[in-house]
């Protein structure tokens, strides 16, 4: 799905067991990746979940019998990690406080760890899909992969709200990994190179992200695509990586054109 031909929308917001409500069309703006740095970065992970924790990154990791979450420097030393059990499909991860959520995909089962440690602390079942999760707040935010994003409580994963996202009227679906900054959710599409970020209060799309000029350098599969965004604290950068990408991006978003 290309969402480039997109202009402003219309979105509703549901709350559980809510009406919905319409928004004014905002203006979206449209951008692309300046590169900053590129680092090296960890070729044999199926990236589901990137994050920046303090120096570190936590990445999450995908495949039957190849899931797992850990813990490295920024250019890629490992410093923790955790596998997860074979008929586990891991997904997006987030850190929320003193512990890190983890998604699954088909299993329904939500992993919380402990943030240093990402040792298991507890499972939570949800229904549906697991994809990405990212922390706003004092909420969780979940994709499932539809056009919708969930936000959850951060202590007991218990579904509060359902956010509909649409863009001029369309919805748009495949919402995949995620990264909350300031009110606002950047999401993968799913086999797509575009990036777009969503306001919370409304849900509408304020800027569609063309990722494509990002050099793919990961073995040719059809799976190994752009997924992986997070934010860098105190400035206004992010990393971008992908499934099995050698190579981590440091960026700045500027127009298109």
């Amino acid at each position: 799905m290309s969402l480039k031909k997109f202009a402003p929308l219309v979105i509703a917001s549901l709350s559980a067991g809510c009406s919905s409500s319409e928004t004014a069309q905002p203006e979206v703006e449209y951008l692309v990746p300046e590169i900053v740095q590129t680092l090296p970065f960890n070729e044999s992970s199926f990236t589901q979940g990137l994050e920046v924790d303090g120096s570190d990154l936590i990445i999450g990791t995908g495949q039957y019998g190849g899931s797992r979450i850990y813990r490295s420097t920024i250019d890629g030393q490992e410093k923790a990690s955790q596998p997860l059990d074979p008929s586990f499909f891991g997904e997006g991860i987030t850190r929320a406080g003193d512990v890190v959520w983890q998604l699954t995909w088909n299993e329904g089962v939500a992993f919380k760890r402990d943030a240093t440690t990402l040792e298991e602390l507890a499972r939570v079942n949800y229904d549906g899909e697991g994809w990405g999760l990212c922390t706003s707040g004092d909420q969780l935010i979940m994709s499932d992969g539809s056009s919708t994003l969930q936000v959850r409580d951060p202590e007991t994963f218990e579904q509060l709200n359902i956010i509909n996202v649409t863009l001029d009227g369309t919805a748009v679906d495949k919402l995949n990994e995620l990264e909350c900054v300031d009110g606002e959710v950047y999401a993968n599409i799913f086999m797509d190179t575009d990036i777009v970020r969503i306001d919370l209060d409304s849900g509408a799309v304020n800027a569609v992200i063309d990722a494509s000029s990002l050099p793919n350098n990961a073995d040719p599969d059809i799976n190994n695509v752009l997924n992986g965004i997070a934010f860098i604290p105190d400035s206004e950068n992010f990393y971008l990586t992908g499934k099995r990408w050698p190579d981590l991006y440091e960026v700045r978003f500027i127009p298109a054109g």
